[in-house]
């Protein structure tokens, strides 16, 4: 991946946070107020600390994108109060994955359903996007992910891609949404510059109660992580480059997941443009 590759990108690079005690602090140090900031939600804690994080680096002058998902709305009075919120906050951009949790808190379940009132025409939210799954999920078969996207494809504005390793799976993916009649704007998943041999200890410097459980449900990303030589945060944009400029893949932009090295993300995004000299 280059410094130009950013420039060729209408949606820019996005930074995913998770809502841990020291990540505002980082934020505000290591993100420049044009990157967008997307919150995740973690479902043994609801969406409250993503809906908290996201108001307070809103009114610091962030964009910010927070994770609504489904399962952990307990009813539409629940997705009221998070809409309400947002709102209040200044935010006009969410996404809307179902959520991993065990059984639902509400009425939402199965496949990633987008929540009433959130890309509805009327919608308070100028931009609402879903799950895109260009790996396989563990738990959903691909045809139902897909055929998921074209059932929403009506109310959401953007496909939010899960992480993903492979370029050749990346390409084949795309190709197969844009095939089935899917057309919003794709915006990428890759992972950033984790640090190599260390996998065990970033999943614990998430810093929330569940990250020991983090590794079960990821196990695939780990040996990645680990192995040498087996991740580069360029690898994928620059083995997908075909992909990623093709103009019937309507790709976005980059969602970098920092994995709460947000520092490092962002030392890697300005030694890409300083080799460009577009800093």
């Amino acid at each position: 991946m280059t410094g130009e590759s950013f420039r060729a990108l209408p949606g820019g690079v996005r930074r995913e946070v998770l809502p841990a005690r020291a990540t505002e602090d980082k934020a505000l140090a290591h993100v420049p107020r044009g990157i967008a900031v997307t919150v995740t939600a973690m479902p043994v804690k609801g969406p409250k600390p993503v809906l908290d994080l996201a108001t307070r680096l809103a009114a610091h002058g962030h964009r910010v994108v927070p994770h609504v998902p489904a399962r952990l709305l307990r009813d539409d009075a629940h997705l009221k109060d998070a809409v309400d919120r947002l709102r209040g906050a200044g935010v006009d951009d969410v996404f809307a994955p179902a959520g991993d949790a065990g059984p639902p808190a509400g009425p939402h379940d199965g496949a990633p359903p987008l929540p009433r009132g959130l890309g509805e025409p009327g919608s308070p939210f100028a931009q609402a996007g879903i799950t895109g799954h260009p790996e396989s999920h563990p738990l959903i078969h691909d045809d139902l992910t897909i055929q998921a996207m074209r059932a929403e494809r009506a109310h959401a504005t953007c496909i939010v891609s899960n992480l993903c390793f492979d370029p050749r799976l990346f390409g084949d993916r795309v190709g197969r949404v844009r095939r089935r009649g899917v057309p919003p704007p794709l915006r990428v998943g890759v992972a950033g510059p984790v640090q190599r041999a260390r996998p065990l200890p970033m999943a614990a410097k998430i810093g929330v109660e569940e990250s020991t459980r983090f590794p079960t449900g990821h196990a695939s990303w780990f040996p990645r992580f680990a192995a040498p030589g087996g991740h580069s945060p360029d690898r994928l944009p620059a083995g997908s480059a075909g992909a990623l400029t093709e103009p019937s893949s309507a790709v976005a932009g980059l969602r970098v997941f920092t994995f709460h090295q947000i520092a490092e993300t962002e030392r890697w995004r300005r030694a890409l443009l300083d080799r460009a000299g577009e800093r």
